[in-house]
């Protein structure tokens, strides 16, 4: 008996694991991510994330102050945890002429947290190497500016 039920689950365990049948409407893809860290103060970093958002002609849509709610909420001594949310309505315009499917990136988003005495500034990248070759040249100057933004937000 003990071996039937050793069997059972070691062939439900199996099958947990296999792959689900992909969905011919189902497109995976991978998310790169850029992130840099620095030693410079939290605070500071989320004003330069926040001057950079604006010289980059974005416009700040949603910012999360995760970790401050938490400390708020009796944590205390919880790290910082923020996330920004930020877009620019002719570039949306523009990717989303594109492909609707796109939507899928937008608001582009900045994380940043402590961690180990250092501040990580993080964004995720669109994908450059689809069959669209429009969207990726979007893609491609979009991902350069995500980049200038999260660089100068760290920057020393």
């Amino acid at each position: 008996m003990l071996m039937k039920a050793a069997i059972v689950a070691s062939l439900l365990l199996i099958a947990s694991c296999a792959t689900p049948p992909r969905s011919p409407n189902v497109q995976r893809e991978w998310v790169d991510y850029y992130q840099v860290e620095t030693t410079k103060p939290y605070d500071e970093v989320l004003a330069e994330l926040e001057i950079a958002i604006g010289e980059h002609n974005f416009r700040i849509t949603g910012h999360s102050r995760v970790g401050k709610v938490i400390r708020g909420r009796g944590a205390e001594g919880f790290p910082e945890y923020d996330t920004v949310q930020f877009c620019n309505l002719t570039l949306a315009r523009s990717i989303l002429e594109i492909t609707p499917h796109a939507i899928r990136y937008m608001p582009c988003n900045v994380v940043t947290y402590q961690f180990e005495g250092k501040t990580i500034v993080r964004t995720h990248l669109l994908p450059e190497q689809g069959d669209n070759a429009e969207l990726n040249r979007f893609a491609a100057d979009m991902n350069r500016q995500l980049k200038q933004i999260v660089d100068f937000a760290a920057e020393n």
